[in-house]
Formats: structure tokens, C-alpha cells, sequence
């Protein structure tokens, strides 16, 4: 009876063993910006990888990097800017491998869909004047919408204007929340941001030249081979289109 037991645990443990050896939980920490995009990006991926698991984690992405500095269990990460991906090489550099620019994106300003403003040009705008006693929505100074956006209203010579008059947020969802509820007249997001709304309409776009290129960079942080088949994915064709489709620009 004990070998018979023995022969059977064994039997099971192996069999158990196998089954992990095909199956693969990937988490992945994302700027919150590409919410939208990598779910559906990832819902793709598993039609042909069933037997993996994505599990993403969307938030700022300083927040995100500061996270990966205390070792959270991360697979993947993708910031919206170079300055956190650096971070984390700097601080997490045995784990940082695969570094890779997936799109780029625009600046946008926002506000309600019932909004009477209207221009032609972002240089068109009197904010002060506009804002009145609300505030304008940014990015904390933290995270990378927040600092693309001082940069733009710096080189539009307004940041004098509107510097004492930000209502900062966590993250670039969260400031188009809340011009999404009408709580404040305007908002500075990316143009995706805006695209996946229809409770809020693009003002103006900000000029390239007047803030810095708005790049997502990816990389993996652990040895699974399905970090770094999903990684791969998010370079395909496929997933590609599927940026384009969202309103990022990509490289051919």
C-alpha cells in the first residue's frame, strides 16, 4: 500500500508539473494611458496562447516604477516616458532586459463635450481667462503627462498663468475624469486618452516642438518565456494595427 501511495503522489506531482510548464501567468505594469489598447491587445494574444495568463496593473507610471523598485512581482513594464524606464534600469538593473519603444503618442488639450470653446490654435487660448476661478487639469509633477504638459504651456509662455491654478491628479485617466464629470473646464491628456471618450472633445493639440516626444517604452523584468513572447506580440503586425486603430503612432 506505502509504494502504491508513493507511485501515485509522484504520478500526480509530474503530471502537475507538466501542466505548468505549458501554462504561464504574465503580469504586466502599464501606463495608464494604454488601459484600453493592451486589454484589447491581450484579449488577441490569448486566442493564440490560451494556456497563458495576463494580468495587468494600470497606474501612473512613476507610481508603477517606484513599485518595481521594492520588487513587486512584475513581469513586464511599460512607461510613458523614457525617464521612468531609466529609473528602474538604474535601480532594478539585473532585472531590466528587452527594452523596446512600442508607440508614441500627442498631446491634447480637453474639455466637456458641451463645452462652448472653440479654436483654431492652442496659441488662440487666453487659459487665464478661460479657467477664471476653476482650475486646469494636469498630471501630477510626478508622472509623465503632468511634466509633457508644464513643458507645452512653458514653451506657450502661459505657465505664469495657470501655475497656481492646476488641479493635479494621479494619473492621465484621472484628469480626464474629471473633465468627463464637467468638474473643470479644461484638461491636458494625450490624444488617445481623449479618442476612447466621448463625453469630452480635443480642444487644441499641442505643438511637438513645445514638449518633449511622448514615447512608451517596454522591457521585461523576469526570465519567463512568456514575458517575453508577450513582449514580442506587442511589436507584431497584429498588435500594431491595433495601436494605429487607437490613435498611436507606431513605427514601421
Amino acid at each position: 500500500m506505502k509504494k502504491t501511495f508513493t507511485k501515485l503522489t509522484l504520478t500526480v506531482a509530474f503530471a502537475l508539473g507538466t501542466t505548468s510548464a505549458f501554462a504561464g501567468n504574465i503580469t504586466v505594469f502599464a501606463a495608464a494611458s494604454m488601459t484600453n489598447v493592451l486589454q484589447q491587445i491581450g484579449d488577441e494574444y490569448k486566442k493564440a496562447h490560451p494556456e497563458d495568463t495576463l494580468t495587468f496593473s494600470f497606474a501612473g507610471s512613476s507610481t508603477l516604477a517606484k513599485q518595481i523598485k521594492q520588487d513587486a512581482p512584475a513581469d513586464l513594464f511599460i512607461s510613458a516616458d523614457q525617464k521612468w524606464m531609466d529609473y528602474v534600469a538604474e535601480k532594478q538593473s539585473n532585472k531590466v532586459k528587452h527594452v523596446t519603444i512600442l508607440a508614441e503618442n500627442d498631446l491634447v488639450l480637453i474639455a466637456p463635450a458641451d463645452s462652448k470653446i472653440k479654436v483654431a490654435s492652442i496659441k488662440e487660448i487666453n487659459f487665464k481667462n478661460t479657467i477664471g476661478d476653476s482650475y486646469l487639469a494636469v498630471g501630477d509633477d510626478n508622472v509623465p503627462v503632468g511634466r509633457y504638459a508644464k513643458k507645452a504651456l512653458e514653451y506657450l509662455g502661459v505657465w505664469g498663468d495657470v501655475e497656481n491654478r492646476l488641479s493635479k491628479a494621479k494619473d492621465v485617466r484621472a484628469v480626464l475624469s474629471y473633465i468627463e464629470r464637467g468638474e473643470l473646464p479644461l484638461g491636458i491628456v494625450y490624444s488617445t486618452d481623449a479618442k476612447v471618450s466621448d463625453k469630452v472633445k480635443v480642444v487644441a493639440t499641442f505643438p511637438q516642438e513645445s514638449y518633449e516626444k511622448v514615447v512608451y517604452p517596454a522591457a521585461t523584468l523576469s526570465d519567463k518565456t512568456e514575458a517575453k513572447r508577450f513582449l514580442d506580440h506587442l511589436s507584431s503586425p497584429t498588435a500594431k494595427e491595433m495601436f494605429k486603430q487607437s490613435g498611436f503612432k507606431v513605427t514601421e
